[in-house]
């Protein structure tokens, strides 16, 4: 078992909530991208979300596609987002999950990918487009289970299909806010409330909402019916807005201290 539960339970002994963030890996190019990530731990990032760049990110909006792109045209790729991995391994023990899609993993090979992924010190993955019916072609290769499968629940998802979602996952899950991509705005807070109560009934796992989520007041109302709040799309917009501003890394480490500060109490 990897130490994301061993996360949650610590934050839940304190009344806090996980702040859970995202980023893709090398966006702008690898060494900003590291210091991006550092600046976000920094500010108390509970848990990093590292995205490995894919060139057809379908359940993205458009601030995460030219993340992608960007990080794509500097080179980036599967070997050196684990690269990137074993780098802020180096100076934070916070829990790092892989986001992507299965065609990186797929042609990189299924238990290559689970024994690199181990040794650099990633503890998860969540594969958008991977379903329980069609993971075990990946998850058979593993050796054990100290690598978490994060699964996503969408907000038209049928209770009897959340549970069979949550049999099959580990670490926590990824329950999206609303229909839509990465980014998508009109975040309603009650009906997040309403989705979670029929997740929360067939599973023990912690439930984590993103989609949408990009201010203080968002983390602290989502923060108040969930185990942690997602923020990605937020993040890149503040890269793609600043990518020459040399105080890119103090704006980083600022927004993330006030995404965190809301999660607490």
């Amino acid at each position: 078992m990897s130490c994301i539960k061993d996360s949650f339970e610590a934050l839940k002994a304190k009344n806090e909530k996980a702040l859970v963030g995202f980023v893709t890996a090398g966006d702008p190019d690898f060494g900003k991208s590291v210091e991006i990530v550092k600046a976000m731990c920094e500010g108390g990032m509970d848990v990093l979300e590292l995205g490995i760049p894919f060139s057809d990110p379908t359940a993205d909006g458009p601030v995460i596609q030219r993340s992608s792109q960007r990080a794509l045209s500097s080179g980036m790729s599967l070997p050196k987002v684990l690269e990137m991995v074993k780098i802020v391994r180096g100076f934070t023990q916070i829990p790092i999950v892989l986001f992507g899609y299965y065609n990186p993993i797929f042609a990189y090979g299924g238990k290559r990918f689970y024994e690199d992924a181990l040794a650099v010190g990633a503890d998860g993955v969540l594969i958008v487009d991977l379903p329980p019916e069609e993971s075990a072609e990946l998850t058979s290769l593993w050796d054990g289970d100290d690598f978490d499968f994060i699964r996503l629940v969408a907000p038209t998802t049928g209770q009897d299909r959340m549970k069979q979602i949550a049999d099959e996952a580990s670490g926590f899950i990824y329950l999206v806010s609303m229909t839509g991509v990465t980014g998508s705005q009109g975040l309603n807070s009650s009906k997040v409330a309403d989705v979670i109560a029929p997740l929360k009934a067939v599973t023990d796992l912690p439930v984590c909402v993103g989609f949408g989520i990009s201010t203080p007041d968002h983390v602290k109302a989502v923060a108040a019916v969930s185990d942690g709040v997602v923020v990605g799309s937020a993040f890149e917009r503040l890269i793609e807005e600043n990518l020459e501003n040399r105080g890119l890394h103090s704006m980083v480490k600022e927004y993330t201290e006030s995404l965190k500060a809301a999660t607490k109490g």
